[in-house]
């Protein structure tokens, strides 16, 4: 994957908007997938949602009765196609074993970080827009879980000890360059990357 390379995300608004009202929940939930992927949630109104995806206030509300409904509906879709798709995914296929595997996570996101689109994690974004204690906040952190999991799980292939721990500790490299590639880092993946050389051999039997 070249920095040009896009994760792949939800098809075109644009594309979708010429398809016809059968297609009025996919037009809704691509210019969901756009702003809250790069404005966050507190910042987009249901009137621009509204408004962006060309459909009538009823159709909207007839398809996702509150706002927080649709943004539970861009989670599952972030999760899908960002981080099962374009992120694990694909660091699966760069790596010929479960140790080159976890660092080619870094790999990906050196090529994300270079992007020109480059939208940081919605999760941590929708996390700590919302708090905790808010359902779209647990929703988040549900999702990280997951991630965690899945990291967990190539650990226990590649033999590493404490598997769980190191799934923790690799997920606050993860999250931690792609808020220093916010900041403007663009060799934060590769600085992390280092670092999960060593937590790799730290958990190695």
């Amino acid at each position: 994957m070249n920095p040009e390379a896009k994760v792949p995300a939800f098809p075109e608004a644009a594309a979708l908007a010429e398809s016809g009202p059968a297609h009025s929940v996919d037009r809704i939930l691509a210019v969901a997938y756009e702003l809250f992927s790069t404005r966050g949630v507190r910042d987009v109104g249901v009137n621009e949602l509204i408004e962006r995806s060309g459909v009538a206030k009823a159709t909207f509300y007839r398809h996702f009765p509150s706002k927080d409904s649709l943004v539970f509906a861009f989670l599952e879709q972030r999760d899908k196609q960002w981080t099962m798709d374009g992120i694990l995914s694909e660091a699966r296929r760069r790596g010929t074993t479960p140790e080159e595997q976890l660092l080619a996570i870094f790999d990906v996101f050196g090529d994300w970080f270079l992007r020109e689109d480059f939208e940081a994690c919605s999760f941590v974004r929708v996390m700590l827009e919302m708090g905790p204690a808010h359902p779209l906040g647990q929703a988040s952190i549900d999702y990280l879980a997951k991630i965690r999991g899945h990291v967990q799980a190539v650990a226990e292939e590649a033999g590493l000890v404490r598997p769980e721990e190191f799934a923790r500790s690799l997920l606050i490299l993860m999250k931690g360059s792609v808020i220093q590639a916010v900041e403007g880092d663009t060799l934060a993946a590769d600085r992390a990357r280092q670092m999960a050389v060593w937590l790799i051999g730290h958990h190695s039997g």
